[in-house]
């Protein structure tokens, strides 16, 4: 069994996610302490109890610790199986999250299997679901996955409701991914997207963006949506020939549009300023994929704490190492096998 201490590095539930995904794959049992220790909120929450009980149910595993709350967790690891699955939080925990654990080990699993996602789709401090549909979904499928999603329904903090199905083709395998250009940016979106909410935040909200940020052949746009509660999310989406990146400013109680539009327009800023093709965020979620390939690289912004614990957990479970080349104003990221046998 491997021992994980949950509060090293960055300390949070990616640990958690990464541990369940590479031992359905891997078939190795784990034991986790200290998990989320150093959050507001320690231990388990609804959403990470739902990772890891969506992760049983695929791999009739064996549990112990998946409390609320809980701070130390065991988990053994059967078989996976693909099928049809629903995930559903019961809160406006992010749905994307618990994607994130189940994605790899049913595309390896082989067969088809379809999961519906239910609870919040655009949550402060996790991919929303565009992200996952528009800049992560495409890499997976280049590499070789049949991967295929499509949003039902909102939701946002703190009614969540929020719904959203993966179709999920298994594959044999997945091919190296190499991504060290963007190419030509092809065209940019920048959407509001309001439920419940005046029309003025998000007019507001565009407007900021107008004034702050040069896009090429941008369109902007104003999406109301009909969710269970109120809630609200800037969207700024840069289409290059080569990958498609996104950037969000989450609307909250309390926070002027101009500030909710400023977030992401330093996001999208310091991405523009650089010819590097993938952002911060999706250099993290990229780190598994080719780790399972085997071998890729890619070209991207300085990484952050986030990313380098998450390549530290891959490497418990995978003779997998990652090799970080820093330029003047990029990293490029590699996956290079190692002699540690599994």
């Amino acid at each position: 069994m491997i021992e994980i201490d949950g509060s090293f590095g960055e300390g949070g539930g990616q640990i958690l996610r990464t541990s369940l995904s590479l031992s359905l794959i891997t078939q190795t049992p784990f034991r986790l302490t200290n998990i989320r220790t150093r959050r507001k909120k320690p231990g388990l929450q609804r959403q990470h109890r739902t990772a890891v009980r969506a992760a049983v149910e695929l791999g009739s595993a064996e549990v112990t610790g998946d409390e609320l709350g809980s701070t130390v967790l065991e988990f053994r690891p059967g078989k996976v199986n693909p099928g049809d699955y629903r995930f559903a939080i019961g809160t406006a925990g992010s749905t994307s999250l618990v994607f994130q654990t189940v994605l790899m080990p049913l595309v390896l699993a082989g067969g088809r299997s379809k999961v519906i996602f239910e609870g919040g789709t655009h949550n402060t401090g996790a991919p929303p679901y565009d992200f996952v549909a528009k800049a992560f979904v495409p890499l997976i499928n280049r590499m070789g996955g049949k991967v295929r999603v499509n949003l039902e329904r909102h939701g946002f903090v703190p009614l969540g409701g929020g719904r959203w199905i993966a179709e999920i083709e298994g594959s044999r395998g997945l091919r190296p991914l190499e991504l060290h250009g963007r190419g030509i940016i092809r065209e940019s979106l920048v959407r509001a997207l309001v439920s419940k909410l005046p029309d003025h935040i998000a007019e507001r909200e565009i407007e900021a963006v107008r004034k702050a940020l040069t896009l090429p052949a941008v369109q902007y746009g104003i999406e109301r949506v009909d969710a269970a509660g109120s809630g609200n999310i800037l969207l700024i989406e840069v289409r290059s020939d080569h990958v498609t990146e996104v950037f969000t400013g989450f609307g909250e109680r309390g926070v002027p549009a101009e500030r909710v539009a400023a977030s992401a327009v330093d996001c999208a800023t310091a991405y523009l300023n650089t010819a590097v093709p993938v952002g911060e965020h999706l250099a993290d979620q990229l780190m598994l994929p080719i780790a399972l390939a085997g071998a890729g690289s890619y070209t991207t912004l300085k990484p952050t704490l986030h990313a380098t614990t998450n390549a530290e957990v891959i490497r418990r479970f995978l003779p997998i190492a990652f090799d970080f080349a820093f330029g003047d104003e990029n990293c490029t990221v590699s996956a290079v096998t190692v002699s540690r046998p599994v």
